[in-house]
């Protein structure tokens, strides 16, 4: 079987092995290939059987130009860069990986959230920069500090991921409350679900952990703002099409939002005229909390286990039964 992997770099920059995968068929990575919508996608996978993609989408049309397409493996947990419902009508099973990041993204997102609350990197700069050794003060901050203990965080989707950041968060020291539209019993372990509007009004800090769907897209905006406390901290480390980007602009410059903390944005790589970028008080990163070694041999190991399973006639972590 031919296999090709669509935009390899990212997952695999020199310090993994594609061996395995090579196993299995013949096998031609691409570092990288559009990420919107082209005719160079299709001309890529060419005749290929097996499609391996992470970012580059894989559209109908490029899938009528792919006859000979059987399979195609997300490698990450979101899927919506497949049109899956199509690929479904075509009898093309789309897997993805679902658990690989549970570890390094809930990781990620408290290390937003205590930079929000230090400002380490800030005040790194200015000692490198020479204002300590120039200070007449034994120390200073040039932000407010903030210490979590006893604060509430609203965790919006309570899965893997939502579910031991809140652990975390009871470490140190948090309330910690939950929205998911399927309540289990590990997650009454560890936080109170409430609804959105509650968890809205309660939250001393947001953050998001859900699936991108048409319901809950731009799901953060300006009438679900206005129901927050004034100066709440919003986490964003999932899909960055889950707000609304002008009005959570708005609100931080207005103060409404007082900080927020955003490894996603709407449009990736970010356009520069992303109103985010001139915000107050955001900090941005480029979409890395899934990005450390271990994640990433994770999706390695998985994604091969996704393609042998095809192979063998059991095909695992299907979206599109």
């Amino acid at each position: 079987m031919k296999i090709v992997v669509l935009d390899g770099y990212t997952e695999n920059p020199g310090d993994l092995s594609w061996d395995k995968l090579a196993a299995l068929g013949e096998l031609t990575v691409n570092d990288r290939v559009s990420y919107a919508e082209s005719p160079e996608i299709a001309e890529k996978l060419g005749d290929c059987d097996i499609a391996v993609t992470n970012k580059t989408p894989i559209s109908r049309e490029t899938i009528d130009k792919c006859p000979n397409l059987k399979f195609i493996t997300v490698m990450a947990t979101g899927y919506n860069i497949v049109d899956y419902n199509y690929a479904r009508e075509k009898g093309i099973p789309v897997a993805n990986i679902p658990t690989y990041g549970t570890a390094s993204v809930s990781q990620f997102s408290i290390a937003l959230l205590l930079e929000i609350c230090h400002h380490i990197g800030h005040h790194d700069k200015t000692v490198h920069d020479g204002v300590w050794a120039d200070n007449p003060d034994w120390c200073y901050w040039d932000y407010p500090l903030i210490e979590l203990e006893g604060k509430t965080i609203g965790i919006i989707g309570f899965g893997r991921i939502g579910q031991q950041e809140g652990c975390v968060a009871k470490a140190l020291g948090m309330n910690v409350i939950a929205y998911d539209p399927y309540p289990n019993d590990r997650g009454r372990e560890i936080a109170e679900y409430v609804g959105l509007d509650e968890l809205y009004a309660r939250a001393d800090v947001i953050t998001l952990h859900c699936n991108l769907t048409p319901e809950n897209t731009r799901m953060i905006n300006s009438d679900s703002i206005a129901k927050m406390k004034d100066g709440v901290i919003l986490i964003n480390n999932s899909r960055g099409q889950l707000i609304d980007e002008q009005d959570v602009t708005d609100a931080l410059n207005s103060g409404k939002i007082g900080y927020a903390g955003l490894d996603v944005v709407y449009t990736e790589p970010i356009r520069s005229d992303n109103p985010l970028l001139k915000a107050k008080n955001c900090i941005i990163t480029p979409h890395i909390s899934w990005a450390p070694i271990e994640a990433r041999q994770r999706i390695m190991d998985m994604t091969v286990e996704n393609v042998k399973a095809f192979q063998d006639g059991s095909p695992v972590n299907i979206v599109n039964k």
